[in-house]
């Protein structure tokens, strides 16, 4: 936070500084011009050109995402005061109703740097006060034209309380802006903790899971259909399927593991192992996404845990329905997967952080790897209710030709 504060400290200060060139040779030019008051011309445009010069150097430096460090923002405030103590003390010392501005490297760097730098910059400020007045040049005009100091003052005193007040909201913009990424970065900190512990256990489980499953492969194969009648024959064939998309489903939680496993699986084969899983729901079909796609294999992941939802949803409200329209245009994948439930509150926040239920039977895991999926992938999920009754969810992932997602959006 307080490299942030400090790179926020650096833009603002070169943002102020522009409106101090410009104020400080219009007063210049106002005074000697306008006022006729013999002021030193060659020490004042010196500092006033010195400024802008140094302005332009902090505009390359701020060309880069480099964070500034506190020592960076203290030198560039040293800066800034040391031209203001020439300034002042060329334009009356003490007697400048623009002399209190010293304070106004305090007040910054009192909010955005470190403790030790905040004292730094008050020491400073105050050698800067002390040696403008020590070495101050008077002006011959003030004993006559008092009224005008009193300007001067006026003018000072709401300048600087509205730089203040500017430089307090930009702050506060931006540390409000930190929060908010950290309470992010904790929620999906949260959200990935639980995904790991589920991992681990998933993991577990597939390793008792692989012996059963397999002896259940060789009962099967060993078993005489011919007594079973068509019927039972086609049964014992749809349970021999279901033992096989199981084993490969358990097979498949090492993939990620094992380097020379394919990172890649067709959507098709993906959407027959669902609908083998879920023979009861009416999968409609849409888009103009080819049985042959091949497409990453977190992409399917995602696919089966949205549909598992969806088929959950309808079948709660006695439909057997879930619409899936898949749609690739410039390299990015569209899908979206509506539902015939009951909808959900369009008041209540979503929050796929934590791994909760409304069904009585769910895990309350689907909504949270989806989220996880779409992250991975560096694409987007959103929620809405569907037009007629229930929810629809809508992805997008970008991908490449071959239906990786692409590098830059990861």
């Amino acid at each position: 936070m307080q490299h942030l504060s400090a790179t926020a400290l650096l833009r603002t200060l070169y943002s102020l500084r522009w409106f101090a060139v410009g104020g400080q040779s219009a007063t210049i030019a106002w005074a000697v011009l306008g006022l006729d008051m013999p002021l030193p011309t060659l020490p004042l445009w010196s500092s006033v050109l010195l400024l802008a010069g140094f302005n332009l150097c902090v505009y390359v430096r701020l060309l880069h995402a480099r964070d500034a460090t506190p020592a960076e923002a203290f030198v560039h405030v040293l800066v800034d005061t040391a031209v203001l103590a020439w300034l002042v003390a060329w334009t009356g010392g003490i007697a400048n109703p623009f002399a209190s501005l010293f304070l106004l490297p305090i007040a910054l760097t009192a909010m955005a740097l470190p403790r030790g730098w905040a004292v730094a910059t008050a020491v400073a400020s105050a050698l800067g006060y002390l040696l403008a007045v020590s070495f101050g040049q008077p002006l011959p005009h003030l004993h006559d034209r008092f009224d005008l100091h009193l300007a001067g003052m006026a003018v000072n005193f709401f300048l600087s309380v509205a730089l203040v007040s500017w430089f307090l909201i930009r702050l506060a913009a931006a540390r409000d802006r930190r929060e908010r990424e950290l309470a992010s970065l904790r929620e999906r900190f949260v959200r990935n903790e639980g995904i790991l512990a589920l991992a681990t256990h998933a993991a577990s489980v597939a390793h008792e899971l692989n012996t059963p499953l397999g002896t259940m492969t060789l009962l099967l194969d060993d078993l005489d259909t011919s007594r079973l009648g068509a019927d039972g024959a086609e049964d014992v064939a749809s349970l021999r399927r279901l033992v096989d998309t199981c084993r490969d489903r358990v097979r498949s939680l090492a993939d990620p593991a094992d380097p020379s496993a394919s990172t890649r699986v067709e959507i098709a084969r993906v959407l027959e192992h669902w609908q083998l899983v879920r023979p009861a729901i009416v999968l409609e079909r849409s888009g103009n996404v080819g049985v042959g796609l091949r497409v990453d294999r977190t992409i399917g992941h995602l696919l089966l845990a949205l549909l598992n939802n969806a088929a959950d949803a309808s079948d709660g409200n006695g439909s057997q329905r879930v619409d899936l329209r898949l749609q690739l245009d410039d390299g990015v994948l569209d899908g979206t997967i509506r539902d015939y439930g009951t909808g959900f509150d369009a008041q209540a926040p979503f929050l796929p952080v934590l791994f909760r239920s409304g069904k009585p039977d769910g895990l309350g895991v689907g909504l949270a790897l989806s989220h996880a999926a779409i992250e991975q992938l560096g694409g987007e999920l959103q929620m809405d209710e569907a037009e007629g009754g229930g929810a629809q969810v809508r992805f997008r992932v970008p991908l490449t030709t071959d239906g990786h997602p692409t590098e830059t959006m990861r």
